[in-house]
């Protein structure tokens, strides 16, 4: 396994996820989340970086082999952040918070998910994958932010955490949803110009499976018999398909 050489070795050691286990060997001093970690980051009120992902993951492995295995960014995040490695599949709740926060400050969510907090764990920056030199950009200045202009940082942390405490609240309406005159070919209008017409699926990177998207191309070529919607949706299942994306062992 990449990056497992014995040379460094931190507290993921003791933990039982597989995922956890692959950064075991980085030369981040990665925590697991727990209340000791938590509790770690107050004591030396240090930022808090949140990297959450999961043991199949191409961007994950993309960016743990890119920066987490590199020693000069491990140096970088080691100084100013309390580093917490965190398996989605093991704590969705975490994942679901921080998710939240990400997808309020960039508008778009994915994994890796690298959200930064303050040491009482409110978020004040967030992001997915980025390359190595950008994400030494990023932590240098979040970090710097946070030792020159705290009061910044607090003042972030509050607008983010109301906004996502907000998104948990349902708000009730007066209009019945089959009022509400929204046509297949009007969703079909705004949802084309970002297909990727060549490779399957939406025109951005890194992609991932979305499979609410294509369940909603689904329905619009239901009720509009457009071929756009079944030339697309055929597409981007034969492109994963040919991907290799599925359990070849267990299904899925």
């Amino acid at each position: 396994m990449p990056g497992t050489s014995s040379k460094y070795q931190n507290e993921l050691i003791h933990e039982s996820s597989p995922y956890l286990l692959q950064h075991a060997h980085n030369p981040v001093n990665w925590l697991a989340w727990n209340e000791t970690s938590l509790h770690k980051a107050v004591e030396e009120n240090k930022l808090i970086l949140i990297s959450i992902g999961y043991s199949s993951c191409h961007w994950c492995h993309v960016m743990a082999h890119e920066s987490f295995e590199d020693e000069e960014t491990a140096a970088i995040m080691n100084e100013h952040f309390i580093c917490i490695k965190v398996d989605r599949e093991e704590r969705p709740d975490v994942d679901a918070v921080y998710m939240s926060a990400v997808q309020l400050i960039s508008g778009r969510g994915g994994w890796p998910l690298n959200c930064i907090t303050l040491p009482d764990q409110r978020p004040i920056y967030g992001g997915t994958y980025y390359p190595k030199h950008q994400w030494q950009q990023v932590l240098k200045q979040v970090s710097s932010l946070f030792n020159n202009e705290k009061e910044k940082c607090f003042q972030y942390a509050e607008e983010l955490t109301t906004g996502v405490k907000g998104l948990e609240l349902v708000q009730k309406s007066d209009t019945l949803f089959d009022k509400i005159e929204i046509t297949g070919e009007a969703l079909l209008k705004r949802f084309e110009p970002e297909f990727d017409k060549e490779h399957g699926g939406m025109n951005r990177a890194p992609k991932f499976p979305m499979p609410s998207n294509w369940e909603l191309l689904m329905q619009i070529y239901h009720h509009t018999k457009n071929n756009h919607c079944l030339n697309q949706l055929e597409l981007t299942l034969k492109k994963m398909s040919y991907g290799g994306i599925y359990d070849q062992l267990a299904g899925g």
